[in-house]
């Protein structure tokens, strides 16, 4: 069935509406993770998973990189919802066998949904597609390290793209790496590039480290927490244990988001009876539904404010910081005007955010996408941490920065060199302990490597993990840049996007999952991960592997790198057959490698593990070039949206994780049964003249007259700031250009879109297709006036 035809039989109906929770888990969340396990692995296999999940004996969730609590100090129950479904959905006994392959051609599995195909099990074996093949086929290991090997061996280093999950373990992550750079290439693209980046990038520059700055401790022994476009609910929901630990030590929370988000306002914790049947525990004491990208705006109020009061550290500016002269001088000609149309925030609001904060002496400011997915994200991370330095809060307990990390290993995999552009005494490191060369010039990040396969500069791509054609921005260009691939690789435990649409050549290669057992070498072998909080610690699954045929991470990157590199200059100095024999050995070559990481198997030994290195949090020292915390002046920036239109902002539902869809349920928005809708002000829908419930269009619109759509949403009126909209990622990736980006960081900007509403009816018997829509130019917009690339795919 073609796409029109799905196009025109889709049944938006079976979407429901109802009211959005004013409160987070509770037992309804523990009636359905324990639904869901029970359905997919029965009574017994649930319980030997869920129960040794987060355990110091146990394995690291593969969900979000919320931190554990300190040995000792765990619930049996150490997990939550959204945990139990990662689990659920990596360990189901549902195993896609060959004979599902074999019925079903490509092209026919590019039309169903990444629900659908994530739903079809367990992949067992490794499948190709053959060039000119319609159906992925069987085949051995050693056949599919062949194809790679004479792929690789065939093309520059650096027309081959190494992309990385966060979901890769350290010692994966870092063999990857090590094979990238042996092999000739800095092309090492991952998930921090879509969700981070512009964290990372900004700390660096204005701490000297690209990591957050507080440990658990700290966020319970808060006396002010402040979270900013963030929904741990749904996205972190073992932080809302934290918080309400915090409440009870007399915190208090200022949240900042567009949309009452359940998880910000009450938490009903599972683990206590007054969560289970009482009213639980209230959480914002001030919630700030400021408008989307004002959060720069109001960021230097909030600063404006304390200067003003002289709510200072005086001690810590004049011993720790430089720039605070010039940062008060701009400070002092801030435009109010312009930050009351940035934010939408009244004065009276914005001035009760400060007083908390001048009352507080112990402050932990906790961010994520909602913050890092903008044109000036890099600027808002630096004005966070401008509002935390004015009052010495970082390097003290109770305090600090807490950048939320939205996968549970990504801030592990940069740790271990999965970056395009590692520092130059990483590469030393690593040429000391193998005896070659890295490669020096900086490789492609994300948007980089998209746009090296559309122009035919790269012909191999290989993912460790994940989903790269969902993950990615400007869906119809990914996807015509995958397919000009020679060739496409994806290590994977389910079935996804980036398997059907692929290049001329395709493999899929099964993975052991991190719930089960890793018996490689003929031993019982572990893994290690990082937090967010730079704490690492091992892991290691109790369950059974899915299937004989399932090759760890590690074993897949050193088998391939012993097929790829025969006969290359590298060929000898990495022990690639050691490692894969013997996890240790890994860990020791990382002690020596890298930085922080000394003794790095034997600290790995203690329960809980041990926390890296960071010089700001430890010791108040800040390894920037002026060896200070560096206070930035940013331009005020107010996102200015034409009459008649919206700013949407994308999100996730709580059935999914990233991009894995687990069902069809966001029942803390009161939302159940489909994905594809848009979430509005009410006014705004009366007034552009669409009533709740009807079918549109979503039209984004450019600066140079380009426009993309996204067919197909049902409207849903909902609290949010008036002009400003919402919805569900992937669905919405067909509206962000590639060059949409975020300046500094080159991170896809997702959370600043201007769109414009069309019935949907005017587009169901005419769509168009992505070959209709012209060129692209090098920006990723594209280039004919008055065409635009629609993409009706995840509709079936």
């Amino acid at each position: 069935m073609g796409r029109r035809a799905r196009l025109d039989e889709i049944d938006e109906a079976d979407v429901r509406v109802g009211e959005p929770k004013r409160s987070a888990a509770g037992a309804e969340a523990v009636a359905v993770s324990l639904r869901r396990a029970v359905e997919q692995l029965g009574p017994v296999r649930s319980g030997r998973a869920l129960l040794k999940l987060n355990q110091v004996d146990g394995f690291d969730c593969q969900g979000c990189a919320w931190p554990d609590p300190e040995p000792g100090h765990r619930h049996t129950a150490e997990f939550c919802e959204n945990g139990a479904k990662a689990v659920v959905d990596e360990a189901t006994k549902n195993l896609l066998d060959r004979g599902f392959l074999a019925r079903h051609p490509v092209a026919e599995l590019e039309e169903h949904t990444d629900y659908w195909l994530n739903q079809q099990g367990r992949i067992t074996e490794p499948y190709v597609l053959r060039d000119g093949g319609t159906h992925y086929e069987p085949v051995s290991w050693d056949d599919a390290f062949a194809l790679m090997a004479r792929h690789l061996q065939a093309v520059d280093p650096d027309e081959a793209v190494f992309y990385t999950s966060g979901k890769v373990s350290n010692e994966a992550a870092y063999l990857y790496q090590l094979f990238a750079r042996t092999y000739g290439t800095n092309n090492l693209p991952d998930c921090s590039n879509m969700c981070h980046e512009s964290t990372s990038v900004a700390l660096q520059e204005v701490i000297g480290i690209g990591k957050g700055s507080v440990s658990l401790d700290d966020v319970h022994e808060a006396e002010l927490i402040v979270i900013l476009g963030q929904n741990p609910g749904t996205n972190h929901p073992r932080m809302l244990s934290a918080l309400e630990k915090a409440k009870q030590n007399g915190a208090r929370i200022i949240a900042v988001n567009p949309l009452k988000e359940a998880g910000l306002m009450r938490f009903r914790n599972p683990q206590t009876a007054r969560g289970l049947v009482g009213p639980g525990t209230g959480l914002a004491d001030l919630y700030l539904q400021i408008r989307g990208g004002g959060d720069l705006a109001l960021l230097q109020s909030l600063a404006a404010h304390l200067v003003e009061w002289d709510a200072l550290d005086h001690d810590f500016l004049e011993q720790h910081t430089t720039g605070f002269d010039a940062y008060a001088a701009s400070l002092a000609d801030l435009d109010r005007s312009a930050v009351d149309a940035a934010t939408g925030l009244s004065r009276a609001e914005v001035e009760e955010a400060a007083r908390m904060l001048a009352a507080s002496s112990r402050t932990v400011f906790c961010w994520a996408m909602g913050i890092t997915q903008h044109r000036h994200a890099v600027a808002t991370v630096k004005e966070i941490a401008n509002l935390a330095f004015l009052q010495g809060n970082i390097g003290k307990p109770g305090a600090g920065l807490c950048p939320v990390r939205g996968h549970s290993n990504v801030q592990g995999d940069r740790t271990m060199g999965i970056w395009e552009r590692v520092p130059p005494h990483f590469l030393d490191a690593l040429r000391d302990e193998f005896g070659f060369e890295p490669p020096r010039e900086h490789g492609f990040d994300t948007v980089a490597s998209i746009k090296a396969l559309r122009d035919r500069r790269a012909k191999v791509f290989v993912g460790l993990g994940g989903n790269f054609v969902s993950a990615a921005p400007d869906t119809s260009v990914t996807e015509d840049a995958m397919r000009s691939a020679d060739l496409t690789v994806h290590v994977s435990t389910k079935l996804n996007r980036s398997h059907v649409v692929h290049g001329r050549e395709a493999l899929i290669l099964p993975a052991l999952g991190r719930s089960e057992r890793d018996l490689t070498g003929g031993r019982l072998q572990r893994v290690t991960v990082e937090d967010s909080m730079s704490a690492v610690h091992a892991s290691h699954g109790p369950l059974k592997p899915a299937s004989s045929q399932l090759r760890s991470e590690v074993d897949i990157v050193c088998t391939l790198a012993e097929a790829v590199l025969a006969g290359h200059p590298n060929e000898g100095p990495v022990p690639w057959a050691d490692f894969r024999a013997d996890y240790a050995a890994i860990r020791r070559s990382i002690a020596r490698v890298v930085p922080g990481c000394a003794a790095y198997d034997e600290k790995v030994d203690r329960p809980g593990g041990f926390v890296l290195p960071h010089p700001p949090r430890d010791d108040r020292e800040f390894p920037t070039d002026e060896g200070k915390a560096v206070i930035t002046v940013s331009p005020l920036q107010v996102l200015e949206v034409p009459p008649g239109h919206l700013l949407l902002q994308s999100l996730r539902s709580h059935d999914q994780f990233n991009t894995t869809i687990y069902g069809l349920s966001d029942r803390y928005r009161g939302i159940e049964g489909g994905r594809r809708v848009v979430f509005a002000h009410a006014d705004d829908l009366r007034d552009l003249g669409f009533p709740a419930g009807d079918l549109v269009d979503l039209v984004s619109v450019w600066e140079d007259g380009s426009e993309r759509l996204a067919p197909m949403f049902r409207l849903v009126a909902y609290d949010v700031p008036r002009g400003c909209a919402a919805a569900y990622y992937p669905e919405t990736n067909p509206l962000v250009p590639l060059g949409h980006t975020a300046e500094g960081s080159n991170q896809p900007v997702s959370k600043a879109i201007v769109v414009r509403l069309e019935r949907a009816e005017s587009h169901r018997n005419g769509v168009l297709h992505a070959s209709d829509a012209g060129g692209v130019a090098d920006d990723g917009t594209r280039g004919d006036e008055g065409k635009r690339a629609t993409h009706p795919r995840h509709l079936s």
